[in-house]
């Protein structure tokens, strides 16, 4: 494709090596290491001057080193007179602090995007935002995809019976209900009360689950705390088995253990947004990848097409 380039850092090469593998290009030659201090060092090593550049880049942890790296790239893209860059947020860290919940508290998510625009980005790509209020925060076009597709397809490749889709709390609804009709499952919601920031606590279920096949639905995996609380109180309503569909595998802190002892929990699927550290493959842990969306999506920015038809979150 002519006038491209793609770059990555070292949040996910190995998603970025699958985007060009499906755009039919290279990755452009980018030196991204560390100075011996620790400082970010990176060099392009090859001439984009005019060229179309998307920067593949998850902020995803370490955040600030990956956040740092991206700013990065978009800085030297620009000085070396890219004639315009994107910046390929397949997960966009610190969106889940997207408001004043109490009081002297950042607005991080706003912050980022500041910076991130200040850097010299023209255009962002990102995928199923933890809010999509968060689209509102950057001063240039943002184009939001969804990953409902890809992890659909893998349930229906499943041909689950008597299937469920239940959504964690109730902001989550509206994709539990575009799940729900993309799988033809009833749709349930569980009730719950958020005791801190790390922690939650599940009241009731709304809805009928007993002896049904559950899949639940979410953006985002941490700890995992949410979900085996959604899936306690589903058990007690007599559930039969339970799957996880999320966005974004974090998988921070006792995430894996807790999905480990799960006993109701089957299967967690989670995109490729987020490289899964060897150390968290378990049974229990799938992953599709999202290199084909997010591929099709830089395709057809780049020819200056629609990309509407991507934007498939509830139809």
């Amino acid at each position: 494709m002519n006038g491209l380039a793609i770059f990555s850092g070292n949040a996910n090469p190995k998603l970025a090596k699958s985007i060009c593998e499906h755009l039919n290009v290279s990755l452009t030659n980018v030196l991204v290491s560390k100075f011996s201090e620790g400082e970010i060092r990176v060099e392009i090593k090859e001439n984009i001057r005019g060229k179309d550049v998307f920067i593949i880049q998850p902020t995803c942890p370490p955040p600030d080193e990956n956040l740092m790296e991206l700013l990065i790239m978009i800085d030297a893209a620009r000085r070396a007179s890219a004639d315009r860059i994107t910046a390929v947020l397949p997960y966009y860290g610190y969106a889940r602090q997207d408001r004043k919940d109490q009081p002297r508290v950042p607005i991080t998510a706003k912050l980022v995007a500041n910076l991130i625009v200040a850097a010299g980005a023209n255009r962002v790509l990102t995928m199923d935002l933890h809010a999509n209020q968060v689209q509102g925060f950057f001063d240039i076009p943002v184009d939001h995809l969804y990953a409902i597709n890809a992890l659909c397809d893998y349930f229906k490749n499943k041909k689950l019976k008597n299937l469920v889709v239940v959504s964690p709390d109730v902001g989550g609804i509206k994709m539990a209900r575009a799940y729900a009709k993309r799988l033809g499952a009833s749709l349930a919601i569980v009730d719950k009360r958020r005791s801190s920031p790390d922690k939650t606590e599940a009241m009731h279920i709304l809805g009928n689950v007993r002896g049904k096949n559950a899949v639940l639905v979410d953006d985002i995996i941490a700890t995992g705390g949410s979900v085996v609380e959604a899936i306690d109180a589903l058990t007690r309503q007599g559930v039969r088995d339970v799957y996880a569909a999320v966005s974004h595998g974090i998988l921070s802190g006792p995430a894996v253990e807790r999905i480990r002892d799960c006993k109701a929990l089957k299967e967690v699927v989670i995109t490729d947004s987020i490289p899964l550290n060897k150390t968290k493959k378990i049974n229990k842990i799938k992953v599709v990848t999202v290199a084909h969306l997010l591929g099709e999506a830089i395709h057809r920015i780049h020819d200056e097409e629609s990309i509407s038809c991507l934007f498939d979150e509830t139809r």
